[in-house]
């Protein structure tokens, strides 16, 4: 089947199929999403797919399929969330985490990422670099401006529990 009689199939079964999986379904989004996937699978197959007797067929019958595969996926989904309680009590963040969020808000994102990336995430300075895109050189700046304007933004305490040496801080200061 070449791409235009596939275009062409696609046009005039779609529309079809999609009506004859949403009375299945009842759900018309999910049955464009299952129809729409089957075509995808027949895409890949349409050097043979004429070959078969009945291609409208065989989509509705993948699209079937696919419907069903979602629906024991979320009646799964159901049982599980139904099995499993929620937590009596969920404690929510305590002030130190707000505080450290708020200051970082405030510093600008290329510093607000190195810090992240760097303390937070215990990536190396190398690896930020590779991560952002930026050179190592620019990370130690970035990084560098950041923990000192999160040390005027926030009590010592919190800054020291970013990771940040007193060796830092005085070259910090140097700059």
């Amino acid at each position: 089947m070449t791409e235009e009689e596939f275009d062409a199939f696609y046009a005039s079964a779609f529309p079809r199929v999609v009506g004859q999986v949403y009375s299945f379904t009842g759900d018309h989004g999910q049955a464009q999403d299952a129809v729409q996937e089957a075509f995808v699978r027949a895409w890949d197959r349409r050097g043979d797919f004429l070959a078969g007797e009945a291609p409208e067929a065989w989509i509705r019958t993948v699209a079937m399929r696919l419907a069903v595969s979602h629906w024991r996926r979320a009646r799964r989904w159901l049982e599980l969330v139904r099995r499993t309680p929620p937590p009596e009590h969920a404690p929510g963040p305590g002030p130190e985490h707000v505080a450290l969020v708020t200051a970082l808000r405030r510093l600008p994102e290329p510093q607000r990422l190195a810090i992240v990336l760097h303390h937070l995430c215990d990536l190396s300075v190398e690896e930020v670099a590779s991560e952002t895109g930026a050179p190592t050189g620019t990370v130690k700046a970035r990084l560098s401006r950041g923990r000192a304007a999160l040390a005027k933004l926030l009590p010592a305490t919190e800054v020291g529990a970013l990771g940040a040496s007193g060796e830092e801080k005085e070259d910090d200061r140097g700059r």
